[in-house]
């Protein structure tokens, strides 16, 4: 998932070395590494995007619990008025027993939506917690994938050094696994 600029070090000289000595085998690792490199980029851009996903999920969860809370603080603030009124009309009488009354019917109506909206923010936050964590499983597929993909470049390098052709095709295996696990990523597995 690195992003910024690459500094050369010494063996990749002679890795580039051997790849235009041209030997059938250097042509074909270094083939195989161009390709490598180029389906990590694609999968380290995915995999940056599914973070990025996560963490707006994340926030937006933040978000609605907060506006949540502050409804469930406004029915809070609705009940006690109701209390009050209760005991005002218990207290009174006549037509201010009566106003008291209407008053505590009032305050349960606005209750009973306040309510409805407290629960629905806190589903929507709920909902946004539970897309942010798919996205970081997500994003943990595609940090395998990409891992898997650094094995096998490294892998790659080595096989043009030290001429093993079993290295080679740890290589080939990495790189193919690096490949199931972004297509489970991207499947959403």
């Amino acid at each position: 998932m690195s992003e910024g600029f690459h500094v050369h070090g010494p063996h990749d000289h002679e890795v580039e070395h051997k790849a235009h000595s041209g030997e059938p085998m250097a042509a074909r690792v270094a083939v195989m590494t161009a390709i490598l490199a180029t389906i990590g980029a694609l999968i380290s851009y995915q995999g940056g995007a599914t973070q990025n996903s996560a963490l707006l999920y994340k926030n937006e969860a933040a978000i609605k619990k907060t506006e949540a809370s502050d409804q469930w603080s406004f029915y809070q603030a609705k009940s006690n008025k109701q209390n009050l009124a209760e005991l005002g009309a218990t207290l009174a009488t006549g037509k201010a027993s009566d106003d008291y009354r209407a008053e505590v019917e009032r305050y349960k109506n606005e209750k009973e939506k306040i309510m409805a909206d407290a629960k629905a923010l806190e589903w929507a936050s709920r909902d946004a917690d539970a897309k942010s964590e798919e996205s970081m499983h997500l994003h943990h597929r595609w940090a395998q994938s990409m891992a898997l993909i650094q094995i096998a470049i490294a892998l790659a390098a080595i096989t043009l050094l030290t001429r093993q052709k079993w290295l080679q095709w740890m290589a080939y295996g990495a790189g193919i696994g690096s490949l199931v696990v972004g297509a489970l990523a991207f499947a959403h597995v």
